[in-house]
């Protein structure tokens, strides 16, 4: 709430980057079924899909900067979509958020895509049966086993109305993992969250 207190700030005074992954059967359980969204029809098996890059203070974060770039076109945000589900959220996250990278539409979904890509999501996860209830560290360690550079303070699984939501990892300004700042570091301690499988 702070945040829309404060002035805009200008693009590219931030001190790290939250690349988050939002777990796509999921979001379509909890949300994106009830709008028919795109992403959750049968046709597509999305698992982890890319969020965001969200440029982070090490308390707080900026958003809606004030930027001379243009804002991206039609086919960049299209180009987005096999990452991020829809061409909506890629519009929405430039607007919030790729607005205060201090850089263009272009190299901003760029290197979103870079970063999406260095991550290595858990394969074992798509495999799912059935739907699963698990502790949330569960999904933790399994992105630490697959990502040996990632420590646990690098690292951030949310939870939202009993499902797994995210998995939020912290990165330098050149994409290398570092420490969350306190305010990131937001670990769901459910014994229990809900997984359900990619369709």
């Amino acid at each position: 709430m702070f945040q829309r207190l404060l002035p805009t700030p200008p693009a590219e005074e931030f001190d790290y980057y939250v690349l988050a992954l939002s777990w796509s059967p999921n979001w379509c359980a909890l949300e994106g079924d009830a709008k028919q969204a795109d992403q959750c029809h049968k046709r597509h098996d999305y698992g982890w899909v890319l969020h965001g890059l969200w440029p982070q203070y090490e308390r707080g974060w900026p958003s809606y900067c004030k930027t001379s770039e243009r804002p991206p076109s039609r086919t960049m945000t299209s180009s987005m979509v096999g990452l991020m589900g829809s061409s909506g959220l890629a519009w929405h996250q430039w607007n919030k958020h790729g607005t205060c990278s201090g850089l263009s539409a272009e190299n901003y979904y760029a290197l979103a895509r870079l970063a999406y890509t260095r991550i290595n999501r858990p394969e074992i996860l798509r495999k799912l049966p059935r739907r699963l209830n698990l502790p949330a560290r569960v999904v933790e360690d399994a992105f630490l086993e697959a990502n040996p550079s990632l420590a646990q303070d690098q690292i951030t699984i949310t939870c939202k109305s009993g499902y797994i939501q995210e998995a939020r990892i912290c990165l330098t300004r050149d994409l290398e993992p570092r420490k969350c700042g306190y305010d990131v570091i937001r670990d769901c301690s459910l014994k229990n969250a809900i997984l359900t499988p990619v369709r």
